[in-house]
């Protein structure tokens, strides 16, 4: 696998990128991408990161896996390409949105504009196998992910973390939140959200009054 990364985030990340475990995550995901059908496309990888330089990270909504039906996934949590219609959990996340903004339901899945504002969509694992959830996770993506999460925390200030269901809540003991603020709720699939646990956070207008407090940008979801 390449690690098509920006310079900003090469820099950033040098060391995890230079240790050991990243060398053996590369050899298992190439091997897979070679053998087996992988989702994202492999120039998709690392959208992430390429679409939000780490100077211009404001905002970080954390996701777990890549999806992995047919031409969803391209790089950014929760977000699907133009054209391609919204998962169950995208359409509670963009229901949300409508609700708490009163913005009109967005045409398009795809959130690359919320990428080129400063928010960066990232799944703890970055690949998958097709129809296989989970099938790229303990091989050492967590373990980035983990890394990337650490070095925000610590070289930022004013950062708004989104955690969205248990699994991200977890990723969030590499937070100083102290520093920066930590939006919790349940997951937006539709287990977690017809169980009140996602409809009503607001997160989306939390979001811009702290970021209009601190004389930054706000984001037009």
């Amino acid at each position: 696998m390449k690690v098509r990364l920006i310079k900003s985030w090469q820099t950033q990340l040098e060391d995890t990128i230079d240790a050991p475990y990243f060398d053996r995550l590369t050899d298992f995901v190439a091997k897979e991408y070679g053998q087996l059908s992988c989702y994202p496309p492999e120039k998709d990888i690392f959208n992430a990161f390429n679409l939000c330089p780490f100077e211009a990270v404001n905002v970080v909504v954390l996701g777990q896996d890549p999806y992995h039906g047919p031409g969803q996934a391209h790089g950014l949590c929760f977000s699907v390409p133009e054209g391609i219609a919204p998962p169950p959990s995208l359409i509670n996340i963009l229901k949300e949105l409508q609700q708490d903004m009163g913005k009109p339901y967005p045409p398009s899945g795809s959130l690359m504009p919320w990428a080129s504002q400063g928010v960066l969509l990232l799944n703890a694992t970055l690949t998958v196998r097709a129809g296989q959830a989970g099938s790229h996770q303990k091989q050492g993506w967590e373990k980035f992910t983990d890394a990337v999460i650490e070095k925000l925390s610590s070289s930022k200030t004013g950062l708004v973390f989104m955690l969205w269901g248990n699994y991200a809540k977890q990723k969030g003991k590499h937070i100083n939140r102290e520093k920066h603020l930590v939006l919790e709720s349940g997951h937006p699939s539709p287990l977690s959200a017809n169980r009140g646990l996602w409809f009503g956070n607001k997160h989306f207008s939390k979001v811009n009054a702290y970021l209009k407090a601190q004389g930054k940008p706000i984001i037009n979801w």
